[in-house]
């Protein structure tokens, strides 16, 4: 199932799921047939983190509802007459990880820096903005975040229950499911400030992008991967500047699964419904890593009116533009 939330006019913000390019309002879908013995629940919220809060029954009528959905097709409203927004659009906190070894390593001996050691013994991770999020279409910036403006292609995941000190062997339960995740970075505001050994901070708190929706786990299974330390995904990822691709990975190529990052992150404190976490950039997934490899010479940065598109197999693809604020 593909869980999106969306307007569909302005100012108006609904939970709904994707079927054959038509969005379903799940609320008034389970208003319509309220009295049907196959729910759990007398009703569904309209927006995401009521949802979730409200566990595996609110999830198992979701997918009753998109199951039924082709004999209802007259409640679906077309995806292109809707607004997308983040499928989890106010997140209730945003962790963001370290996991892939290639843009780490390349990062670093751009750098002039040798692999360090401490990468293979935690999965570590920032917490960045849970009030600075968007979904698909026009980002507006400043002219400062202009200074080296860079994209960061990951995927997340939306943590699905509540949790403390959970094991890697149960975190995968955890987990509502996945999303394309765009990490903004301004990298000249970031260099300056993390010459004092903190952050990052205001390089990277204005903007991230996720969506186009959450797709639950069930419609991952052919592409699962399991592991002594949890499931991963064989799922490309890609990205494009103006149609160009610029970059190419893998979720299967993450050295923490997200099993791992959970059971870090958990521990000593709770997670909740509506936590986002995201993987880190994929190797080749951001210019400051092509940059520093001479990949591209001169340096390319994202630019006012560029387009940026981050794909992920089965995830689907989560576009950009960038506009400027002055």
């Amino acid at each position: 199932m593909k869980l999106v939330t969306f307007q569909p006019a302005p100012n108006v913000e609904r939970l709904g799921f994707l079927l054959n390019d038509l969005v379903f309002d799940i609320a008034s879908m389970r208003d319509a047939i309220y009295s049907d013995d196959q729910f759990t629940l007398p009703y569904l919220p309209s927006e995401i983190l009521s949802f979730l809060k409200l566990g595996a029954p609110a999830m198992h009528d979701a997918k009753v509802l998109n199951e039924i959905a082709p004999s209802m097709l007259d409640m679906g409203t077309p995806v292109s007459e809707v607004k997308l927004m983040s499928p989890v659009p106010r997140p209730t906190s945003m962790r963001d990880g370290y996991a892939f070894r290639q843009h780490v390593e390349a990062a670093r001996r751009n750098r002039g820096l040798e692999m360090i050691p401490e990468f293979d013994e935690i999965p570590i991770f920032y917490f960045t903005n849970h009030q600075a999020v968007f979904g698909p279409g026009p980002i507006t910036v400043r002219p400062m975040h202009l200074e080296q403006l860079d994209f960061e292609l990951e995927v997340a995941i939306v943590i699905g229950k509540e949790g403390s000190d959970i094991p890697a062997s149960e975190a995968d339960s955890y987990i509502a499911g996945f999303m394309v995740m765009n990490d903004w970075s301004a990298r000249a505001m970031q260099m300056h400030e993390m010459k004092l050994n903190l952050g990052p901070a205001k390089g990277k708190d204005f903007a991230t992008t996720l969506g186009p929706w959450l797709v639950t786990l069930d419609e991952l299974a052919s592409k699962k991967i399991d592991t002594p330390n949890g499931a991963t995904y064989d799922l490309e990822m890609t990205c494009t500047l103006n149609g160009e691709r610029v970059s190419l990975g893998n979720v299967k190529d993450m050295s923490w699964t997200f099993a791992q990052i959970i059971e870090r992150a958990s521990y000593g404190v709770t997670l909740h419904p509506g936590d986002v976490i995201g993987s880190g950039t994929c190797g080749t997934g951001c210019f400051l890593e092509l940059n520093g490899s001479k990949v591209y010479n001169p340096p390319l940065w994202v630019k006012e009116g560029d387009t940026v598109v981050c794909s992920i197999d089965a995830l689907g693809s989560l576009s950009n533009s960038i506009e400027v604020q002055r």
